[in-house]
């Protein structure tokens, strides 16, 4: 069956997660997943689970000023050097700005949003990029590699389930070490035993993204883990475990 063309023009912003703050002092960009070739609408299931996720960021930021939106694609795919989700990522971010003005931007992708994060990541009002198991292009000789200078002065945080069977963690980690020759601001975190969805360990992944965005939006202190992840020299920052219990959740 033929692919149907989603009809969708412009790529657009979500409302934001629950109660919108009166003075906004941050913003969030929630990057669903996709394809890597699609024309199609993007998936509504992605972009739900998406919104899980700024549920429990808009929830833990409310009390600084934290607006989270969910960012609606044009389409499903990436499609090759059209990068479809990454220039809409930048579209949303230029919506921010006209929005709230200068306040600073993180932007959270899963999957290939994960990939269209890192690839914005340049975009002048973003802070901070965290991507959660992004979908990595294989290595190719044939193909330039995946972008990594527009991140420098951006603080990265990748986070990926090392049984991972749909995006390769050794593919994120690759990156994240040439992100770190120039950029000493990156961390990655190994969810020892998770798959893609990282269900074993989610609540672990919620209270780690948590601490990430709050603490390069609004400068709140890291947690130790998140600290020394940054602080370490490679390989060991780049494979820092997610320890069971993080942020004083226990284990579903």
């Amino acid at each position: 069956m033929a692919q149907q063309a989603t009809s969708a023009q412009t790529p657009r912003l979500g409302r934001a997660i629950g109660p919108e703050p009166s003075a906004v002092g941050g913003v969030v960009l929630l990057l669903p997943g996709g394809d890597e070739v699609s024309t199609r609408r993007p998936s509504p299931l992605a972009a739900s689970s998406a919104r899980a996720l700024g549920r429990r960021l808009a929830r833990d930021g409310r009390q600084h000023g934290l607006a989270a939106h969910v960012v609606h694609y044009r389409y499903r795919g990436w499609n090759g050097s059209e990068a479809h989700l990454a220039r809409d990522t930048s579209w949303a971010a230029d919506e921010v700005v006209r929005r709230y003005g200068d306040v600073p931007v993180c932007l959270v992708g899963v999957d290939m949003g994960g990939r269209a994060a890192l690839h914005a990541g340049g975009h002048p009002a973003v802070d901070s990029v965290l991507a959660i198991a992004p979908w990595l292009p294989e290595d190719d000789v044939a193909a330039a590699p995946e972008p990594v200078k527009q991140l420098a002065g951006r603080r990265v945080m990748i986070v990926h389930g090392t049984n991972d069977e749909r995006t390769d963690p050794e593919l994120s980690f690759r990156l994240a070490a040439r992100v770190k020759k120039s950029n000493r601001d990156i961390c990655r975190f190994e969810v020892h035993s998770d798959g893609h969805g990282l269900h074993q360990y989610w609540d672990e992944v919620l209270a780690l993204a948590s601490d990430f965005v709050l603490g390069t939006l609004f400068g709140r202190d890291f947690a130790r883990p998140v600290a020394d992840a940054l602080a370490a020299p490679p390989p060991l920052g780049l494979r820092m475990p997610l320890a069971a219990g993080f942020g004083g959740v226990g284990r579903r």
